[in-house]
């Protein structure tokens, strides 16, 4: 039978622990509602910004080759993945750490181990799950999550950009948690350089009454860098609202669960406390018994 004393200690533990990931819980729900509105407040202009390219994607493959649509095959490959700087996320960031792993086993298993792939990490989990474990080329930022804003991310963007341009990399991916709601979060890999011209070409443009001035290909040209550093913004956004839910949601759960483990073991205790009262009484019966006799 347990000790009283020890199952009182355990007991009075795991309600520290309630109020603290019931708290826990309530700062995550107070982020994820600034960050869901964040979030949803880009999308309709970072999807008007990608309807705009679709008119003008007849304009696309008339851009000389110095450009952003330049495809030049893989050999020379930029994995970007953005998890959080915390813990305590459940599944969140192992997801997007699989991910990277697979596609280095896998998609690109040629260009790393020819040294041909470089991996940039957005947060504290994944830039230090990959050092410690000495993979090569590895960068990362862990300052941005803290304080994002649009204004902050733009060098990250533009250093991307110019890296491509310079053909440094010939394809750059995004790895990262896309936004659902607070319970759901979709995996996603994206890329994010070379554009990818609309399927169809100009059959499938939108068809619109826009009227283009100065011309298309003077506007594409300042559209498609102003798109890749909205698109960058926008995933950012989608991961940290991502964290904050599946963080609200780990702490939810957890409370849940130390509820439930504190109704258990006040049940041990109970029966506990019965069983020393029964043996003390056994006792007392006995003692007197034993005088009569």
């Amino acid at each position: 039978m347990p000790n009283l004393k020890e199952v009182r200690n355990r007991i009075a533990s795991v309600k520290s622990t309630q109020q603290i990931t019931s708290a826990m819980k309530l700062v995550a729900a107070s982020k994820l509602r600034r960050a869901q509105n964040a979030i949803l407040a880009m999308r309709p202009y970072a999807s008007k910004l990608q309807e705009l390219l679709q008119a003008l994607s007849g304009s696309l493959d008339q851009m000389d080759g110095s450009t952003y649509t330049d495809d030049r095959g893989e050999d020379k490959v930029l994995l970007i993945a953005i998890t959080s700087n915390k813990g305590l996320c459940g599944a969140f960031n192992s997801h997007v750490i699989k991910r990277v792993k697979h596609a280095l086993e896998h998609e690109f298993k040629e260009q790393y181990k020819s040294g041909n792939l470089n991996l940039f990490f957005f947060g504290k989990k994944a830039l230090d799950h990959f050092t410690k474990r000495k993979y090569k080329n590895v960068n990362g930022d862990t300052a941005l999550l803290d304080n994002l804003t649009f204004e902050n991310t733009l060098p990250f963007a533009q250093n991307f950009m110019n890296a491509f341009s310079d053909q440094k990399h010939d394809k750059i991916i995004i790895i990262y948690n896309q936004f659902k709601n607070a319970a759901v979060q979709k995996l996603v890999t994206e890329q994010y350089l070379p554009i990818i011209p609309p399927e169809g070409g100009e059959e499938h443009a939108i068809k619109s009454d826009f009227i283009f001035e100065p011309g298309k290909q003077e506007i594409i040209r300042e559209l498609i860098p102003k798109s890749l550093k909205i698109q960058l913004y926008k995933a950012l956004l989608d991961s940290y609202a991502s964290e904050q839910g599946a963080r609200m949601t780990a702490m939810h759960n957890a409370t849940d669960n130390a509820r439930e483990l504190v109704k258990e073991l006040q049940l041990k205790y109970n029966k506990a406390r019965q069983s020393a009262i029964t043996n003390e009484l056994i006792e007392i019966v006995s003692g007197a018994e034993a005088l009569r006799g």
